[in-house]
């Protein structure tokens, strides 16, 4: 069996900010930067076979390329307590309309549907007994918070291995997006 998610890689220099802010709250256990990702889909825990499947499948979603900006904090909660810190992305129709892509196939392909409302987000921490009055500081001290666009040429399809030390990610294929609009912003690169 293989766990696996789809997601969009952050870029390094993004991974770098994000990485910066990660301090001062106790009982929060901070994401390594190379684990930053923005997930469009968690699928699980799935066998080879549906693994060829869902990469087969993920390579008929035809989308542009677009900007992607992260900006404010928040946090996941379970009735009182928080348990995830994470960073959003700004309201983009260009991601969701990805993400209902990726989502399309994938049921396609004989996945369950998601139930969950998909909310774009980058998880800076996971948190566990975090004291509320200090994540509630940490969120004020850094609002308002807003980092330089950047633009989404790929998604991939990664996969996780919980170790001792974590969950350690691979990419086990990466989806081009259509770079019209890279060339559209006078980028040539």
């Amino acid at each position: 069996m293989i766990r696996l998610f789809v997601a969009i890689e952050v870029p390094d220099d993004v991974r770098s900010r994000v990485d910066a802010l990660c301090m001062g709250v106790p009982g929060a256990r901070w994401v390594a930067p190379e684990n930053m990702h923005i997930t469009l889909r968690f699928i699980g825990d799935v066998d080879e076979v549906v693994c060829e499947d869902v990469i087969d499948s993920l390579l008929m979603v035809r989308s542009p390329a677009f900007e992607l900006t992260l900006e404010s904090l928040g946090t996941f909660q379970q009735g009182r307590i928080a348990h995830t810190l994470w960073i959003g992305v700004q309201r983009n129709d260009a991601l969701n309309q990805l993400q209902s892509k990726v989502e399309r196939v994938l049921v396609a392909a004989g996945l369950e549907p998601e139930r969950r409302r998909y909310t774009p987000h980058l998880t800076i921490a996971r948190l566990k007994d975090a004291p509320t009055g200090r994540l509630a500081s940490f969120i004020t001290e850094h609002e308002p918070f807003r980092l330089t666009p950047f633009v989404v040429e790929t998604f991939s399809l990664f996969s996780s291995f919980l170790s001792k030390n974590g969950a350690q990610y691979a990419i086990e294929e990466t989806f081009p997006l259509d770079l019209t609009f890279r060339r559209a912003m006078g980028d040539q690169g």
